[in-house]
């Protein structure tokens, strides 16, 4: 059967204006753009004052154990994503030696969530990304090997630098995992075990991922009093290996370094200068979202979240800690100095024990608990063995705005599934459109699909997607550019957008005029 979405306003991906067509669609891909006749026997979707879109591109996406517990995603499919990219941060779910797996689904646990639902034994990224072939999934999904993965295969946990013969052992895993179809390495330099490395190990594998022309994705040391210096290593780390360099949700947090905006541009500008391709992702929210855990000086992590809880029951250590958080470290991003008690708040946990404290900031956690708020946050971590949520506000709306519009730009959800999420799981594609193209007119509706679809698709390598063009794979989105927005609030996030009409998911149309039909229609990609 032909479908034939007609009278809607194509917006191509390209940044070109959009133009009256109509789009052929046979199987799993578009047959045609333009006049097209209709049969008898056409699927016919009518897009009368709506526009047509490729799919947008979701590049950084947290739904690596989710997509094997529900592998519909609808929070991203309603939003009109249609591919993700997994394996963010450094930290994700393979490879994934046996002997490890206790400890790295605790690790793991507060920015993923954890399942005894799921087989851990699946070894490899080939393995893991066979399972999500084998159970059939909602989106296309695509992977990046996470160097906090790669460093536990060849090292362990512990804080210590790699002689030569793990630094090599450390690029065939590399190898391994990029010729079993990942699309790029990923690093969180404020996680551990990633946070233990040197430049120098990252500039070895990002060698390898050259080879591949793969992309570097960095969450970088600082995004807050040290993010100079930070973007300054990243920059080199493509200098040395020739790798694409691609940051992680960018921004610049907290008051009192907004001064460096003007700066961290000029770095952006400078190194492209020399030839160094770098792009950022970046989700349209002034509060960040990640696991509580990061609030702890980074020596409370060494040896894994079993040492990290072990550390939390010594009242020394916690003495140590709190004068740390309120004294700081160098290069260390104190989270509690840039957002404030106040200005963080819990998002999920993992027991029911403490799930009244989602919701409340850390100071209305001390309050509740009735007890000094470091030694409340201290206790919950301890209690929830680190699986905590959080979201942190840092920045401004005219900051969005001015990445936002920045040509190395495009956008992410950056979405933690558990629990009562940022908004941004919900809204961050809708977002864009409503609030930032028709109502503050930051930029064009064309400028800002291209960020959404044929942008990612080429920083990312995906092949026949992030276009409307024949013989591409038909991933298309349709919306109602005089409606479409978020609706999530901090305060009540779990609120589908408004204004997505249908999706289209390799030809299946998944999301017809606002109802979401659970089909299975995504495909894993591997890079060829």
């Amino acid at each position: 059967m032909r479908t034939i979405i007609k009278n809607g306003l194509v917006v191509d991906g390209t940044g070109q204006k959009g133009f009256a067509a109509a789009i052929a669609i046979e199987g799993q891909r578009i047959t045609a753009i333009g006049e097209i006749a209709g049969q008898a026997g056409d699927k016919i979707i009518d897009a009368a004052g709506l526009v047509i879109a490729p799919g947008f591109i979701d590049t950084h996406s947290h739904s690596d154990l989710k997509v094997l517990v529900n592998p519909y995603i609808e929070p991203k499919i309603r939003q009109g994503v249609t591919t993700e990219v997994l394996g963010q941060d450094g930290i994700s779910m393979a490879p994934l030696p046996l002997e490890y797996i206790s400890p790295w689904r605790k690790n793991l646990a507060g920015l993923d969530g954890d399942s005894d639902d799921i087989d851990w034994t699946y070894e490899t990224t080939d393995g893991y990304l066979a399972m999500l072939e084998k159970q059939g999934i909602g989106l296309n999904e695509s992977y990046l090997v996470p160097h906090g993965n790669i460093r536990m295969e060849a090292i362990g946990l512990s804080n210590c630098q790699p002689n030569a013969a793990e630094v090599q052992k450390m690029c065939d895993i590399t190898r391994r995992e990029m010729a079993a179809g990942a699309y790029g390495l990923s690093t969180g330099l404020i996680y551990m075990p990633c946070a233990y490395s040197e430049t120098q190990e990252i500039i070895e594998l990002c060698k390898v991922v050259a080879e591949y022309d793969g992309v570097f994705v960095v969450h970088q040391r600082s995004e807050a009093d040290t993010i100079l210096s930070s973007m300054a290593e990243i920059i080199e780390v493509g200098r040395q290996s020739g790798v694409k360099v691609h940051f992680s949700h960018f921004k610049v947090c907290g008051k009192k370094n907004w001064q460096y905006i003007d700066k961290v541009l000029q770095l952006l500008e400078q190194a492209q200068a020399e030839g160094i391709r770098i792009s950022f992702d970046q989700y349209p929210y002034v509060a960040g979202s990640t696991m509580l855990g990061v609030i702890l000086p980074p020596w409370v992590h060494d040896g894994g979240t079993d040492k990290l809880l072990e550390r939390l029951q010594d009242p020394e250590l916690r003495r140590r800690m709190i004068y740390d958080i309120e004294h700081g470290l160098p290069g260390w991003d104190n989270f509690v100095d840039f957002a404030g008690l106040d200005q963080i708040f819990v998002t999920s946990v993992k027991t029911s024990a403490n799930e009244d404290l989602i919701g409340k900031n850390l100071l209305e956690i001390g309050q509740v608990r009735g007890k000094d708020p470091y030694q409340a946050v201290f206790d919950l971590l301890y209690e929830e063995e680190n699986a905590v949520g959080m979201v942190d506000f840092y920045g401004q709306e005219e900051h969005i705005i001015r990445f936002l519009t920045r040509p190395e730009q495009n956008v992410c959800t950056d979405g933690l599934l558990a629990g009562k999420p940022h908004p941004r799981v919900f809204g961050s594609f809708p977002r864009v459109l409503g609030k930032y193209v028709r109502e503050e007119q930051a930029l064009p509706l064309e400028a800002a699909i291209a960020k959404m679809t044929a942008k990612p698709a080429a920083v990312f390598g995906f092949k026949e997607r992030g276009l409307l063009k024949a013989g591409f794979y038909a991933d298309i989105v349709v919306f109602n550019p005089a409606t479409v927005n978020d609706q999530g609030t901090y305060v009540d996030p779990v609120q589908y957008p408004v204004g997505i009409e249908h999706v289209l998911i390799n030809g299946q149309h998944v999301l017809a005029y606002g109802q979401y039909n659970k089909i299975l229609a995504g495909k894993v990609l591997r890079r060829d």
